[in-house]
């Protein structure tokens, strides 16, 4: 492996795309000509997951390297700070900038807002423009520049992602630079140029398959643009372009339109821990460190990341907190490495409860517990805290909600799951009265995690006070 000094980064991230939705993995239902190349001339990982089924602590983990958990990202209510990151925590970007790197933030942060601590150039981002929720309107929105509110201009909002991004590469293109790119798409609301989406249904699409596939062109067109301005500026050779999603793809309904679609066959999605919620495309490309046109099928997290890029740019890695990610670069490398066997997901809202959507892999094993329907609610008076904050309603509230959080009765637990991928990567056949022996012991294992993961949040919330 040669492995350039001093390269630069930059980590594009898309928000709730699934496996389904890219080109490559779809039979060229969507048009993504761009991720499928990026996959053709770097490496594609088939066993790659993301930290959480939902999006902002799924984003804690890649910008921690650690369960989010642990950094008290929990849930994606912001309104609630429980989207933040503790203070004590150290992100990527403040590595990469201690490092001497340039650092810059472009869309959607969604690990701290209505409080300066947690704003993005607080958090190691030299530059940031984007917005600080958990989505943002397409066409009506202002856009957060370095802690400053500027209107939009009602063009489409992916499209001045993509022109902050590719701003961002002329001004830095003499600097080594690590940029994050975290698109909305295809997020909801579930907005797309008319003429992108009238093309998609007259090829036999539903709508909202429709109009996701459109989002998602539009993004893809902006990678292509963000490659291109490499290639243009000589960066090319020596950038790591790393492409993923913050977790599987939401499949319920949203403006009366059902987003059901196509989904690779994998079982759930988002905000569940089957494959679907968690299995998630990461393509990533180093023509200067990486040979390309490789499949990598080793298991990869999130919390891999950090020390993954840090270690290829020669970057010193966090002090005092433990990561949870491992250095996966010979991996990647296609050399002898080795990844970690077990890894572990729970998710449920406001406060974290295994006894449900909680899972762990142990090798080609998996241990799934299924979502308990109470512990997934959320009142509606904060949600519609949240819809104030995300859509800029007149009157919405600007600090955190600190007030007692709401409590449900989980009633009886649904009994665990257990899969073997190797032979059933779409979790159809339970095989936990077959191998107690192994359950037991997983299940032993992922309790005990959760002890240490939740010993460490209890340490974190004295920094999101």
């Amino acid at each position: 492996m040669t492995v350039a000094s001093k390269p630069n980064v930059v980590v594009i991230v898309a928000d709730d795309m699934g496996y389904g939705d890219l080109g490559l993995f779809n039979d060229g239902r969507s048009s993504t000509p761009h991720l499928d190349a990026l996959a053709g001339d770097g490496v594609c990982l088939t066993q790659h997951y993301a930290g959480s089924p939902v999006c902002a602590p799924s984003r804690a983990s890649l910008l921690t390297g650690r369960y989010p958990q642990r950094t008290g990202a929990i849930d994606t209510l912001h309104g609630r700070g429980l989207d933040r990151i503790a203070l004590s925590e150290t992100t990527i970007a403040d590595a990469f900038r201690a490092g001497g790197y340039r650092t810059g933030l472009v869309g959607k942060w969604h690990n701290g807002a209505l409080d300066a601590r947690y704003h993005p150039n607080a958090r190691g981002f030299d530059e940031f423009a984007g917005f600080s929720g958990g989505l943002s309107d397409y066409y009506a929105y202002a856009l957060d520049l370095n802690g400053t509110d500027v209107a939009g201009d009602g063009r489409y909002l992916t499209d001045v992602l993509t022109d902050h991004a590719v701003s961002f590469l002329h001004r830095h293109a003499r600097d080594p630079f690590f940029l994050v790119v975290a698109y909305n798409a295809p997020h909801f609301p579930m907005q797309a140029p008319a003429g992108l989406v009238e093309r998609y249904t007259a090829a036999g699409e539903t709508l909202g398959a429709a109009l996701t596939y459109a989002m998602v062109e539009v993004m893809d067109a902006g990678i292509g643009r963000i490659d291109a301005t490499l290639e243009e500026l000589g960066l090319a050779e020596n950038t790591i372009v790393l492409f993923t999603s913050d977790n599987g793809p939401y499949l319920g309904e949203v403006q009366g339109v059902s987003l059901d679609r196509f989904n690779y066959g994998w079982r759930g999605a988002k905000h569940y821990v089957f494959e679907g919620g968690i299995r998630v495309p990461a393509l990533l490309r180093w023509p200067g460190g990486l040979a390309g046109g490789r499949t990598i099928r080793q298991m990869v997290h999130f919390t891999d990341w950090l020390p993954t890029l840090a270690a290829a740019a020669g970057v010193g890695l966090p002090q005092g907190g433990r990561l949870d990610g491992d250095r996966v670069l010979p991996v990647l490398a296609g050399e002898t490495g080795e990844v970690a066997l077990e890894r572990f997901w729970q998710c449920n809202r406001y406060a974290p409860r295994i006894e449900g959507n909680a899972a762990m892999r142990d090798g080609d094993w998996k241990l799934v517990r299924p979502a308990i329907p109470a512990l997934m609610q959320v009142t509606e008076p904060d949600r519609a805290i949240d819809r104030a904050l995300n859509y800029r309603e007149p009157g919405r509230i600007t600090s955190i909600d600190d007030s007692p959080l709401p409590e449900f009765d989980p009633g009886a637990p649904p009994a665990p799951l257990l899969f073997d991928l190797a032979s059933d990567p779409f979790e159809q056949h339970d095989l936990a009265a077959e191998q107690p022996e192994r359950l037991g012991r997983m299940s032993a294992a992922l309790d005990g995690w959760f002890v240490s993961v939740e010993r460490d949040r209890a340490r974190s919330a004295r920094d999101l006070r």
